[in-house]
């Protein structure tokens, strides 16, 4: 498959899969914890809340103008380059573009809700007991979440290859 296709998949297939989630939720549950949906006991619940902020509502009491800056202008900045760059990045292992893609469709799903809708659509909720407990999250968190983590494991694997080889 062409490199570029592959990337405009992955990403619109992120960004797909997050708005199809947010549109089920705000067609099928009342918002707020009184329409909450225990999936798994009290372990993993489904409560849909709106978020004006960025991560965990960070940034949802910042004046108008401060929240355009930061959470609207600025991560479309870095989603641009983001993009631009595993594009141009023909070296770039398999790992590291689908991480790429995985952050970008995650971002681009996030901002779009700004744009579309002035805050972002969150619903899952996990609690583990007190063991692991999240704040309220999506599906382009996620995406944003497993491409950091497929990143960082690239990297790591990536230097441990480079040092046997240089060994």
């Amino acid at each position: 498959m062409n490199r570029t296709l592959f990337i405009i998949i992955l990403i619109a297939f992120n960004i797909a899969i997050d708005q199809i989630s947010k549109v089920i939720v705000r067609t099928t549950m009342i918002r707020g914890g009184k329409g909450q949906i225990n999936v798994i006991q009290d372990y993993f619940q489904l409560i849909w809340v709106e978020n004006k902020g960025a991560f965990l509502g960070m940034g949802s009491d910042m004046n108008p103008t401060l929240r355009l800056i930061f959470l609207l202008i600025l991560p479309t900045l870095v989603l641009a380059y983001v993009i631009y760059y595993i594009i141009k990045t023909k070296e770039l292992d398999r790992m590291s573009l689908i991480a790429f893609c995985c952050i970008a469709g995650g971002g681009i799903a996030n901002v779009f809700d700004r744009i579309v809708f002035g805050q972002v659509t969150d619903f899952f909720y996990i609690n583990l007991g007190g063991v692991f407990k999240t704040g309220i999250f999506n599906v382009a968190d996620m995406s944003v979440t497993i491409g950091m983590v497929i990143l960082l494991l690239s990297g790591i694997f990536n230097n441990k290859k480079k040092e046997s080889v240089s060994a």
